[in-house]
C-alpha cells in the first residue's frame, strides 16, 4: 500500500534551516508529483510547495518563496522540502502528499516549530 513517511521536523529559531524529508513506497514514484503541505493550530491545511514527476517543474505558496527548495530523488523514493529563512509563521506539521489512482494519500506529518 502507499506509505509516506515524513523526517526531518524540529525546534528551530527564526533565520534558522530545516530539511524536511519524505520517505515514498507503494507505488511508483517516479511517475507522480509529489507536494509539501502544512497546517498551523487551527487553520486550513495549505499548499507549502509542489514537483512534476521528474522535478522538472516546482511551484511554491507565496509566503515561502525564495525560501523554501523542494526537490526529488527518484532513485531514492525521496521528496525534499529544505527550508531556510524560518520565520515564527512557519510554525505547522508538514505533510507530504502523493494523488495516487484517483485518491489522495498522505504521510503522518512533522512538527516544525519555529520560535527563539
Amino acid at each position: 500500500q502507499v506509505q509516506l513517511v515524513e523526517s526531518g521536523g524540529g525546534l528551530v529559531q527564526p533565520g534558522g534551516s530545516l530539511r524536511l524529508s519524505c520517505a515514498a513506497s507503494g507505488f511508483t514514484f517516479s511517475n507522480y508529483a509529489m507536494s509539501w503541505y502544512r497546517q498551523a493550530p487551527g487553520k486550513e491545511r495549505e499548499l507549502v510547495a509542489s514537483i512534476t514527476r521528474t522535478g522538472g517543474s516546482t511551484n511554491y505558496a507565496d509566503s515561502v518563496k525564495g525560501r523554501f527548495t523542494i526537490s526529488r530523488d527518484n532513485a531514492k523514493n525521496t521528496v525534499l522540502l529544505q527550508m531556510n529563512s524560518l520565520k515564527p509563521d512557519d510554525t505547522a506539521a508538514y505533510y507530504c502528499k502523493v494523488h495516487w489512482r484517483g485518491a489522495a494519500y498522505w504521510g503522518q506529518g512533522t512538527q516544525v516549530t519555529v520560535s527563539s
